[in-house]
């Protein structure tokens, strides 16, 4: 491996002994109790098993057959969860065939981004994280089973599942990917309309066409962004079963990868060969996942996610070791919104197994590690296809199929990972600058301040912002409103910066998986509601967003800025942040939440 790579897992090791020491104690004290059905009351027993058909009740109590929980993020409103409805009778017809049984133990919420995009639904996004972790710990607290299949592909939910998971982490755990839809509307032809409909040039009902074109049938949308950046961070951890990341959910493979995941989750909870979950996910394994998230340019999103997966095994990683990584890191992918190319694209040309193959060679991922389908990481630089028994087999990927899409560690399309960390006196933030072209990297400006991202649309359309400038919009951190993402902000930006202007966002907000080629400062801490810096900006103050040398700052006196009253948002804008669709639900998450560079986490 890499120096630098195995220096930056032994920070974070040491940081976390005490914390993943503690962890440990509590998985292995729970592995040592009887199993469910035999240390409850018969009452208990009895009620748990009361809906099973009379002889899988015999098989869990009588026989003490394995019961595998499956935890279900379906519903008919996201695309990508959709296929899921089919998935627990498939589950549970081959738990049966190895003479085990299957429950669905709960449901978890899974909301679209997409569809609250730019919306007061939005305010809920980032929260529905620790609500679906939650809601995965009270389908898994009925204590009656053996291990566990998680079901959820998109943005929060998966980090929702596997924080849920982590905190059961005595269960063997396998996550089961439905995959993503086909091809439709290119991204950059919708990102095209996009601009044309913040410009004016064309209506609604040319822009709906383009969007009902790129999203069109069941599966996961086809850029690159949070939802899929989840599914190469899995292979990466080795908690799918390889390969299954990217094959669409009616293909012929899909059935099969489900069935091979109930058997891995079957091998994994015999006596003698257990591997629950919580030994799994290490400190190499957390490592692995960020390096294969900077390696393919994935989700900004993930710098706040997988922080607090990490934290839910009792390990502290921040954002100075995803920057220390970035440096060590290739970029091997080139996938819409940092390419051209859609998913489908990346996997025809060889996929996550390209991916993990070609770092491994390069000595950028610990091989060494445990994984559902066996030890070493290996394993997941290959290919599955459908055997003639109807089980898997799996192939080596061999070359890239598509140069263009992806490329050997050798000759990449960066020598880094295209995430930098910026500090200075307007805080800390992250800047992600595959996408950015380079003579963008670095841009200094007047400042545009607003206090909410529709104030900034009207800017754009009343012809206010056709200059250079850093736009910053403030008040948009996990305490002010919970965290929305700022995407819709990317269309105006992106006109300002065809017209020749030097524009860039700096927010303590988030940017969605999709942001792109406008430069960004996000996830700027402490939030400008906490105290932060953000809140002495004034209009005009000079701001340079520095990705090169990791910079940001207000060129302000340093007297006149420690002077300045930090501005807050009005009576009228608190109790906008706090009321209706919900949002008074969430206030105690608002007054708990920690940082983003803390992973937002609300149950610490």
């Amino acid at each position: 491996m890499k120096s630098a790579i195995r220096s930056v897992t032994d920070r974070i090791r040491a940081r976390s002994a005490d914390a993943r020491s503690a962890y440990l104690e509590r998985v292995e004290r729970l592995l040592g109790r009887p199993r469910g059905a035999d240390r409850m009351g018969c009452a208990n027993v009895a009620h748990a098993f009361a809906a099973l058909p009379a002889d899988s009740r015999l098989r869990v109590v009588t026989e003490r057959a394995p019961n595998v929980a499956i935890v279900t993020a379906y519903n008919d409103m996201l695309s990508a969860h959709q296929p899921y409805e089919a998935f627990p009778a498939v589950i549970r017809d081959e738990a049966r065939r190895h003479g085990a049984t299957a429950q669905v133990a709960g449901g978890v919420p899974a909301m679209c981004d997409g569809v609250t995009q730019g919306l007061p639904g939005m305010e809920l996004s980032l929260f529905s994280r620790d609500t679906i972790a939650m809601g995965t710990a009270i389908a898994l607290s009925h204590d009656v089973f053996d291990a566990a299949l998680m079901l959820g592909i998109c943005d929060k939910i998966v980090p929702g599942l596997l924080i849920g998971a982590l905190h059961f982490g005595h269960l063997p755990t396998v996550f089961v990917p439905g995959g993503p839809m086909s091809t439709g509307l290119a991204n950059e032809a919708k990102a095209k309309v996009r601009e044309q409909y913040a410009q004016g040039l064309v209506g609604r009902e040319e822009l709906l066409a383009a969007e009902s074109a790129a999203y069109h049938g069941p599966g996961t949308c086809t850029f690159y962004g949070t939802a899929n950046s989840n599914q190469m961070l899995m292979e990466a951890m080795g908690l799918h079963v390889p390969g299954a990341a990217f094959v669409h959910p009616h293909a012929g493979l899909r059935e099969a990868l489900t069935r091979e995941a109930v058997r891995r989750v079957l091998a994994m909870a015999t006596p003698g060969e257990l591997l629950p979950i919580g030994r799994l996910v290490d400190e190499r394994a957390i490592v692995n996942a960020m390096v294969a998230l900077l390696a393919t340019g994935g989700s900004t999103n993930h710098l706040i996610h997988w922080v607090a997966v990490a934290r839910a095994a009792g390990i502290t990683i921040d954002w100075s070791d995803f920057a220390a990584l970035s440096a060590e890191v290739p970029l091997l992918a080139r996938v819409y919104p940092n390419g051209a190319a859609d998913v489908n694209q990346f996997q025809a040309a060889g996929g996550p197994g390209y991916v993990i193959g070609q770092l491994l060679a390069a000595g950028c991922l610990h091989p060494d590690v445990a994984t559902i389908a066996g030890p070493g990481l290996e394993r997941y630089a290959a290919l599955p296809a459908a055997a003639g028994d109807g089980t898997l087999a799996w192939q080596p990927v061999g070359e890239s199929a598509d140069i263009a899409v992806l490329r050997p560690a050798d000759s990449p399309f960066s020598p880094s990972g295209g995430l930098k960390l910026l500090q200075g006196n307007l805080g800390r933030a992250v800047i992600k600058v595959s996408a950015v072209p380079a003579d963008r990297h670095v841009i200094e400006a007047p400042a545009r301040v607003f206090d909410d991202q529709e104030s900034l649309q009207a800017a754009f359309k009343a012809g206010e912002l056709d200059r250079d400038l850093v736009a910053v919009v403030r008040f948009q951190g996990p305490c002010a409103n919970g965290m929305p993402e700022l995407h819709k902000l990317t269309p105006p930006l992106a006109v300002l910066q065809g017209k020749g202007f030097r524009v860039a966002l700096v927010t303590d907000g988030r940017m969605s998986g999709a942001s792109g080629k406008v430069p960004a400062a996000i996830h700027v801490s402490p939030e400008a509601l906490a105290g932060g810096p953000l809140a002495r900006l004034r209009d005009g103050d000079i701001v340079r967003v520095d990705a090169d040398a990791g910079t940001l700052e207000a060129r302000v006196d340093a007297a006149e800025w420690a002077a300045r009253e930090p501005a807050t948002i009005t009576p009228g804008q608190a109790a906008a942040n706090s009321h209706d669709l919900g949002r008074e639900l969430f206030a105690g998450m608002r007054r708990n939440v920690r940082s983003a560079e803390e992973g937002a986490v609300t149950w610490l």
